[in-house]
């Protein structure tokens, strides 16, 4: 067996069902990867091995075609265009998609999350319980900051999975949420909370290969208190210093749908030369973030990097650009598992995460019904890309050393 096979390939089991991925709209980049890693570790798999597989194991795609076509009016349908009778479906939603549009009245309109969620239950409704098992991959969870109820509120995020539940999806797949006590919700059913961390780390190297991740040079940040135990994870990983910000709000108004923050307090050692890693599950308009970055900076912060899973950048780029210039930021690493605007792309600040061959191996994992245990804990391989990343350090300063003498 190859490398480029996954660890969990040379299977014993037959997978549950055929595979079949439906790739929403304006998922599309994504799913092509993850259909290709699969496809190419399956048909090497079969060249192989001898064993017995099921007529479908192998295919050029698992891709399922679908439409979801609309009405002048904005009134959609969903069709399934090939059977999924007994499959195991997988379907991928990035319910923040602004690129993707549709016509209503002859106006070219965006869609909004509430069109792509309203699109995934059209999808469910047409696949009518053929398929014999149906995960929706939901990287960043719809609704998914709505994941309490204070007074009056509606509990939306709850809400989602359990009519997700009652339209017959058996597990929700999802990449760091906001709050993963929210699958609650759904006590007996399936909710994976996937943490990116592995994948970070190795982008922020390559983007960085100087960068020094040890307890003297750097230390972990969480922007608030929410996001403790996913700083947590971090600096557990790194073997460096926590420090927190807490957040005091004004709870008596309501802005932009949210309490407006009054300051930024900083709980934690001393920053002074130190290099920072800010961790947040996302960046929305980026105020807070960079109120945080500034502050830090004011501490005695020298570089900072900022890791978030997904980047919304709801008030534009502007913004980051002068942080950038100024020297607030160093990076800002997201992942490619909602959309990105060519113009983030094209950033020399920013950093993208490819997520696509994770995604794949989680997918065929959970496709022959084997544990994903391995894959939701990465400790053994961050201490091997970290023992990798000082051996080129100590290569590299010997190198420098031997050219200076």
């Amino acid at each position: 067996m190859t490398a480029n096979i996954p660890e969990h390939s040379g299977f014993t089991k037959i997978p549950y069902g055929k595979l079949g991925i439906i790739a929403m709209k304006g998922t599309e980049e994504l799913a092509a990867k993850i259909d290709k890693y699969i496809v190419d570790w399956r048909k090497e798999t079969l060249d192989q091995d001898d064993g017995v597989h099921i007529a479908g194991y192998a295919e050029d795609s698992f891709l399922i075609k679908y439409s979801a076509p609309r009405f002048a009016s904005g009134e959609a349908k969903a069709v399934i265009e090939q059977t999924v009778r007994g499959y195991d479906l997988f379907i991928l939603i990035d319910a923040f998609n602004y690129a993707v549009t549709y016509k209503m009245r002859g106006v070219e309109v965006p869609m909004s999350p509430d069109d792509h969620y309203s699109d995934l239950k059209r999808i469910l409704a047409a696949i009518n319980g053929k398929a014999r098992r149906v995960t929706v991959v939901m990287p960043m969870l719809y609704e998914g900051r709505q994941h309490r109820k204070t007074n009056r509120e509606s509990l939306d995020c709850a809400m989602m999975l359990q009519e997700l539940v009652d339209y017959g999806v058996d597990s929700i797949l999802t990449f760091d949420a906001h709050d993963p006590r929210v699958c609650n919700a759904i006590p007996l059913h399936g909710f994976e909370n996937v943490s990116p961390i592995y994948q970070m780390l190795k982008a922020l190297i390559r983007s960085t290969p100087d960068i020094r991740l040890d307890k003297e040079n750097m230390v972990v940040v969480s922007p608030d208190e929410g996001g403790m135990n996913r700083a947590i994870n971090f600096a557990t990983a790194l073997g460096v210093d926590l420090g927190m910000f807490y957040k005091r709000r004004d709870y008596s108004r309501v802005v932009d749908g949210r309490n407006p923050i009054l300051a930024h307090e900083f709980l934690g050692s001393s920053l002074e030369g130190k290099n920072v890693i800010v961790v947040d599950d996302m960046i929305a308009s980026g105020e807070s973030m960079l109120d945080v970055c500034s502050k830090l900076k004011n501490l005695g912060a020298n570089k900072i990097y900022v890791c978030t899973s997904f980047g919304l950048f709801t008030s534009g780029l502007e913004k980051f650009d002068e942080c950038k210039k100024n020297g607030t930021i160093d990076k800002i690493l997201c992942t490619n598992t909602i959309y990105r605007d060519p113009d983030l792309l094209s950033r020399d600040w920013y950093v993208d995460v490819d997520m696509g061959k994770f995604t794949a191996y989680l997918i065929d994992a959970i496709n022959h019904d084997v544990s994903i245990g391995p894959l939701l804990d990465p400790s053994s391989k961050i201490d091997a890309l970290l023992a990798r990343h000082e051996e080129a350090l100590k290569e590299n300063s010997d190198t420098q050393m031997r050219f200076h003498i």
